[in-house]
């Protein structure tokens, strides 16, 4: 029997659709049509293809207000940062198509005898599995890459948020891109594994936590598959003696809320150095403690809930388990009674080693604060972790900022005096256990294609 997957409101608990999910046959009819879709988009030139993505771009724009309202009910989200996540994936789509053609163009180099020719071919059909927290951008990230580089795109969106995913599958065919072309599976994880071992099936690229990038990864590994992994992190965001205190709290407090505190690139380990311990903790404080949770529907709502009442019972077990082993709560903390999966804004302080709150992700707005002894100190607890996808400095001397971050800090993006989560011109990527392939900048556009080398030898050098 066929199961199915019934989308919640995270605020109002509210059932929101119904969904069958695909047989086995018709999983496997869907990613042949993908794969037929993409044996005539392939002959496209990249400049057909670029005017497609822009089409994209522009009805984003135009359903902004549609897609944004259907991502709050779906998963929570503030509704100023839905609408803001659909105008970064139409930035996102302009920016591939001002780019992508002289990016995939063909390059010629001098070799002996002759001229090399370097083509950069798609490979077919690429499946992308992703997570709920950007139910746009997530998607946009992988897939508008390669439907540029010429390949075809299978999605495995989060259950709680299938119906953005079916929504931008509609959008993208309004919009004109091929039907098939970019398919939703409506599969299981057992089915998702069929899906990686099909043979039309090229690559695989998953944003998710360490664990599922572990499965994911052996799996394709087996089938000789390549991967481009976006894992989890516990982003530190290091405070240093000559710091702008008020500019450090402002940007702290957005980097851990930002998106209800479920982002992968969210700042979530805060170390300061002893100089400013004291100050940073109660000026930290005391704004972590004035955000109101409320319905994210409402504009002026400064928290909403988590995307889902497991999530947030998750995060409530890892700050009880931290204060267990000697973390405490300074604010928030509590599992609210009410409807919905909320969860307040939380700080804890005497944050150590073997804690949850020092080790682990927490996906959800609960900040870390760690002591520092000195700058040194802070960088050596910024790098004590497995993971290294996001973080940031604060520190008035920009040249030392740069050269620290570019030496010294072991982790994919690095804001300084400042917070960012993804800007389209700049790679998007981590290092250690938060995956690797970068996506963005133009390198997405090149991670799944064939860069074919072709000798172009001259008649006198074979006569």
């Amino acid at each position: 029997m066929t199961g199915q997957i019934t989308t919640i409101n995270p605020a109002t608990e509210e059932q929101l659709e119904t969904y069958t999910l695909m047989s086995n046959d018709e999983a496997r009819d869907a990613v042949r049509g993908c794969h037929d879709a993409f044996l005539d988009w392939r002959r496209r030139s990249p400049a057909e293809r670029a005017e497609v993505i822009r089409a994209i771009g522009e009805e984003l724009t135009n359903s902004k207000e549609d897609f944004a309202q259907l991502m709050t009910r779906e998963v929570g989200k503030l509704i100023g940062d839905s609408r803001q996540e659909i105008d970064l994936c139409a930035q996102i789509c302009k920016f591939t198509a001002d780019t992508g053609p002289d990016a995939l163009a063909d390059e010629e180099r001098d070799i002996p005898g002759g001229t090399g020719v370097i083509h950069y071919a798609p490979i077919g059909v690429i499946y992308g599995i992703q997570p709920w927290n950007f139910p746009c951008y997530q998607v946009v990230r992988y897939a508008v890459a390669n439907l540029m580089a010429g390949n075809g795109v299978l999605l495995k969106h989060a259950e709680n948020c299938t119906g953005s995913g079916l929504f931008l599958r509609d959008l993208m065919e309004r919009a004109g891109l091929p039907e098939n072309l970019f398919t939703v599976l409506l599969v299981d994880h057992d089915q998702s594994d069929l899906i990686i071992e099909n043979d039309l099936v090229r690559g695989v690229t998953l944003t998710g936590s360490d664990k599922a990038g572990r499965t994911v990864a052996k799996k394709a590994a087996e089938q000789l598959k390549k991967t481009v992994l976006e894992l989890g992190s516990n982003d530190a965001y290091i405070v240093l003696d000559d710091a702008d205190i008020d500019a450090a709290v402002n940007a702290c407090v957005t980097a851990r809320i930002y998106n209800n505190g479920q982002t992968c690139v969210n700042g979530k380990r805060f170390i300061v150095t002893a100089k400013n311990y004291d100050a940073f903790v109660e000026s930290y404080s005391a704004k972590m403690g004035a955000i109101e949770m409320g319905d994210p529907t409402d504009e002026k709502t400064g928290l909403g809930p988590m995307a889902r009442d497991d999530l947030r019972d998750k995060l409530a077990d890892q700050v009880k388990e931290s204060v267990e082993k000697g973390a405490r709560v300074v604010v928030g903390g509590e599992t609210p009674d009410r409807k919905g999966a909320y969860y307040p804004a939380t700080v804890l302080v005497d944050v150590k080693p073997g804690q949850p709150a020092y080790d682990d992700e927490l996906f959800g707005p609960v900040a870390s604060i760690i002591k520092a002894e000195d700058d040194k100190d802070a960088m050596r607890i910024a790098n004590d972790s497995r993971y290294g996808l996001g973080g940031g400095i604060f520190c008035k001397d920009e040249d030392r900022a740069r050269k620290l971050a570019s030496e010294e800090f072991d982790t994919g993006m690095i804001s300084l005096n400042g917070f960012n989560i993804a800007i389209p011109n700049m790679p998007f990527g981590g290092v250690k256990n938060s995956g690797y392939g970068r996506e963005h900048g133009g390198f997405g556009m090149k991670e799944f294609v064939n860069a074919k080398s072709i000798y172009m030898m001259d008649k006198e050098a074979n006569s």
